[in-house]
């Protein structure tokens, strides 16, 4: 996975143990994929990130977005802890 929608994730997202205890955050920067969803998650856009992180490149913004699809992807529902729906 990572590449279905043009952007190599592991390109830009890395998990350095000396950089924020191994979060995964974009490469050369301070900022985590987790940060950036919570920012999304608020309403911000991605024009809103891009002007407030100069560091934050579009790629490295998609590949956040990417990376955090393969992690949902590769997780089972039980695993998240939602419920199902009622059969």
């Amino acid at each position: 996975m990572g590449e279905e929608h043009g952007t190599d994730w592991r390109d830009h997202v890395i998990a350095d143990p000396a950089v924020l205890a191994g979060t995964p955050v974009l490469r050369g920067t301070r900022i985590s994929v987790e940060f950036l969803l919570d920012l999304l998650a608020a309403g911000w856009t991605e024009r809103q990130v891009l002007d407030g992180y100069p560091t934050v490149t579009p790629e490295g913004y998609r590949a956040a977005l990417a990376y955090a699809a393969d992690c949902v992807r590769e997780r089972s529902i039980e695993d998240r802890g939602l419920s199902r729906p009622a059969e």
